[in-house]
């Protein structure tokens, strides 16, 4: 019977059966050779989030978190413990300036090391404490904005996923994996294949939207992918999209930072404002919880300005000039 303590005799012969669960008096990794100790417990970090499914995209992101944090002490993670964690934290907070966001996912990468890999029973919450998040509210484009932004996309491709994005309210990491197939005009659908947390789901295709993937389409004839990239047999990437959004953004010269995620945001706002429920475009975004699609509450003017200002209700208004004393004769 195969088993992870086999896989290391394999390369540590010096492992027995008993030390997986992070013993201090035999650890599994030992440091008896630095380099294959971290090597082999990221194949096992490796392994442990491959049978969970986890995306590639959190696997590489795990996995830059714990290699992170041995170079940074030198030292194999299972000889670490709650002090190193948190001096590391410290460390990319204010030496690294890294941000809130970065922060927690190296905070859940040493989390699922030792909570899984290395098996320690330990109060997470308590140990290796993550940081709080700001809520923050995005910036809505107008309708006007978004004609205008859209405008000043040059590129046909660019400007055809862009405009995907906002009338399917698309991530942009679904934009561009988008095939031939995922278009039903007959039902008038657009699949969304392993979307986010790789679940599929149908969005409306509108039919302007489909015109505009028609033209494309007689324009370019792609093959597998709707949107292809530079290298052939590839779809287009995000970055080439991102760079594109920035340089019409600066055309367009509109104030507001914009990126390929703005136009799922202005989506989802123009629906509200538009008299959508809310649980309607919760199912259209392909949110877990209705709380993350709360937010578009805060933001939509016919929720926020639904309601009259006080100062609207004053019988007059404080004049702006503010009287001058007269001086007594």
């Amino acid at each position: 019977m195969s088993t992870r303590t086999e896989e290391s005799n394999s390369t540590k012969p010096n492992t027995d059966n008993n030390n997986y669960s992070g013993s201090p008096n035999k650890p599994l990794f030992c440091e008896c050779n630095l380099f294959h100790s971290r090597r082999l417990l990221i194949k096992f970090l490796e392994k442990d989030m491959q049978v969970r499914n986890f995306s590639l995209v959190t696997q590489a992101s795990y996995t830059r978190g714990v290699s992170g944090f041995a170079r940074y002490f030198n030292k194999s993670p299972e000889l670490l413990g709650p002090e190193q964690i948190r001096a590391y934290q410290i460390y990319l907070t204010n030496e690294k300036k890294l941000g809130v966001v970065s922060i927690s996912v190296a905070t859940s990468a040493l989390r699922f090391l030792y909570r899984v890999t290395l098996k320690k029973n330990w109060c997470m919450a308590d140990m290796i404490p993550a940081p709080k998040v700001p809520k923050k509210l995005p910036i809505i484009l107008s309708p006007e904005e978004v004609v205008r932004f859209l405008d000043c996309v040059a590129m046909r491709k660019h400007r055809a996923i862009l405009t995907t994005c906002y009338a399917a309210g698309l991530r942009i990491s679904e934009a561009v994996v988008l095939t031939l197939p995922a278009i039903d005009s007959q039902r008038m659908v657009l699949r969304v294949e392993q979307g986010k947390g790789q679940k599929d789901r149908y969005v409306m295709l509108s039919p302007k939207l489909l015109e505009i993937l028609r033209d494309w389409w007689r324009m370019e004839r792609p093959g597998h992918w709707l949107f292809p990239g530079g290298t052939p047999g590839q779809h287009i990437t995000t970055t080439s999209v991102a760079q594109m959004c920035r340089k019409a953004r600066r055309l367009s010269k509109i104030p507001k930072p914009i990126t390929p995620h703005s136009m799922r945001h202005a989506f989802a706002c123009h629906l509200l404002e538009a008299g959508t429920d809310i649980r309607q475009i919760q199912l259209l975004l392909g949110h877990r919880s209705l709380e993350t699609t709360a937010k578009y509450l805060h933001i939509a003017a016919s929720k926020v300005c639904s309601t009259s200002s006080p100062l609207d209700l004053l019988p007059r208004f404080a004049p702006m000039e503010v009287p001058t004393p007269q001086q007594d004769l």
